[in-house]
């Protein structure tokens, strides 16, 4: 019973496929034999017809599609055909914003050739049909849409047009060489390169040297020598073409003048910072090193191959840390941070630092930035400015020792009148700050606080002729009192360069007393 129901079960399976698969048969037998269509419009159809619901395209005819592919506008196809026509019906989308109101428009012209051509657009069902027919075309010539043939033929001698006038040098050669086809300005070029007295001839010359040319290569540059002396640059670009290669060649008169000065200029550049005493260093935007001058050999005895290998601005003052030409911080951690701070500071343009060298060397190093993220090191040697500045430091700590020692109250005032130097006894005879008067003191000033601490007396109008004299002068003393009761001489000298010294000193009682304003003594 069981074996009965398994073979009933089987039967009917089998039954339920075997309709399955006669059904997909047939649904791809009738499929082949009545294709679905595309287009409404046949492609036999020889009238050019465009049918738009309000500006999208619902379908064209093949004249359509040629004439759509023929127009110079981009967007859609509504824009691209409003663009074609234009240049025939002037004013042509004014005209076809008529239909709404009038249902149909017909225009009649003849383009730039004399042919007349003419339009017909009218609105059927809500969707707007534009046709366009030529009258005297022959519809039955090879069965193509005139209007469409048309568009082609004044495509192609549109592209003809361009190709003869454009201002680079084209042609088509053969694999053996031979140029099968060139444009108007290489046909120029070649008669302006014959001989005296010789006539152009086919085929045409080569140009150019054909050894890069038949080996492929491209952005090649190569220039022609006229028999005038004149020299023109051109690039070659090569492109296969079949057989044979396609090749064209732009002047490069420009670019071949722009790399010559800008040759010329880094060789002056060059040249220049040989001589500088100062060591150069520019890193590019990736810090890599691209130029150096010799003094940077001089100043860090870095050697020339590891420089010309291009390291990176770390490599470089890693090289210097190796070397001990750089102060030597704590530890590992805090040089690499210093490296990341000096980068940072020089590309904003403020990393200018002195750098005490462990062998006794001064080092003044600044960082700047230059344009499109370059980054330009400059190393100075300041061993002799600072040893001279210590010295003159040192000297002049030295004497103003010395004039502190003295017990004598001393001021020095320059040829304009401004106080240059006191020492300590001038400081505790008139209560006077020898920094706050080096400061702010000139000749007026100080009479004037002199005049205030003693008793009338014209001596310092006569001080302050003397400082402010230029000139040769002579030495002279007087008297003056305190008002303490003290008396004072005081003593001015000229001094190199128009400088004035002024000395005071207590007369002792013992020395004898002084008349009250006593008359100016002179002393050569």
């Amino acid at each position: 019973m069981e074996s009965h129901l398994l073979f009933g079960i089987g039967l009917g399976v089998t039954a339920i496929l075997a309709s399955l698969g006669s059904l997909m048969l047939l649904t791809a037998f009738q499929a082949r034999r009545r294709p679905a269509r595309q287009s409404i419009f046949d492609d036999r159809q020889k009238t050019t017809l465009f049918l738009f619901d309000g500006e999208s395209l619902v379908d064209c005819t093949p004249g359509g599609r040629a004439v759509l592919s023929a127009s110079p506008a981009e967007g859609s196809a509504w824009v691209k055909l409003l663009a074609y026509l234009g240049t025939i019906f002037p004013e042509i989308d004014k005209h076809l914003a008529r239909l709404e109101a009038e249902g149909a428009v017909t225009l009649a012209t003849e383009d730039s050739s004399g042919q007349p051509l003419l339009l017909q657009a009218e609105q059927r069902g809500g969707l707007t049909r534009i046709t366009l027919i030529d009258p005297e075309a022959d519809a039955g010539v090879h069965g193509l849409d005139p209007l469409a043939h048309r568009a082609m033929t004044e495509e192609l001698a549109f592209l003809r047009a361009m190709l003869a006038q454009a201002p680079i040098l084209a042609w088509r050669e053969r694999e053996d060489g031979a140029v099968i086809w060139a444009n108007a300005a290489y046909i120029l070029h070649a008669a302006d390169l014959l001989p005296q007295g010789q006539d152009l001839s086919w085929p045409l010359p080569h140009l150019f040297e054909r050894t890069a040319i038949h080996q492929g290569a491209t952005g090649q540059r190569q220039k022609l020598r006229f028999p005038d002396g004149a020299t023109t640059w051109f690039d070659l670009v090569s492109t296969p073409d079949g057989t044979g290669r396609r090749v064209y060649a732009l002047r490069a008169d420009a670019a071949v003048q722009a790399e010559t000065t800008l040759r010329d200029f880094m060789q002056t550049l060059t040249k220049t910072f040989a001589h500088l005493p100062i060591g150069l260093a520019i890193f590019d935007n990736q810090r890599a090193l691209q130029m150096f001058n010799p003094a940077l050999l001089d100043l860090t005895g870095l050697p020339p191959d590891f420089l010309s290998r291009r390291p990176s601005l770390v490599s470089v003052l890693d090289a210097l840390r190796d070397q001990n030409m750089v102060p030597e911080p704590k530890d590992y951690r805090n040089w690499r941070q210093q490296i990341t701070e000096l980068e940072r500071a020089a590309a904003s343009g403020i990393y200018e630092e002195t750098w005490n060298l462990p062998g006794g060397q001064t080092y003044k190093v600044i960082g700047r930035p230059h344009p499109n993220g370059a980054l330009a090191l400059m190393i100075e040697d300041i061993s002799t400015e600072i040893t001279r500045t210590r010295r003159y430091r040192a000297d002049l700590e030295l004497g103003q020792s010395v004039i502190d020692s003295l017990e004598e109250a001393v001021c020095v005032f320059s040829e304009t009148g401004l106080l240059v130097m006191t020492n300590a006894a001038y400081a505790k005879l008139w209560q006077h700050d020898p920094a706050m008067a080096v400061a702010v003191g000139g000749i007026t000033s100080l009479s004037q606080h002199w005049r205030s601490q003693t008793a009338p007396n014209p001596l310092w109008a006569e001080a302050e002729e003397f400082v402010s004299t230029v000139g040769d002068r002579t030495s002279w003393t007087a008297d003056a009192r305190l008002l303490d009761g003290r008396m004072v001489t005081c003593r001015f000298a000229p001094l190199s360069g128009g400088a004035t010294l002024v000395g005071f000193r207590i007369v002792q009682p013992e020395t004898g007393s002084r008349p009250a304003l006593p008359s100016k003594r002179r002393s050569a």
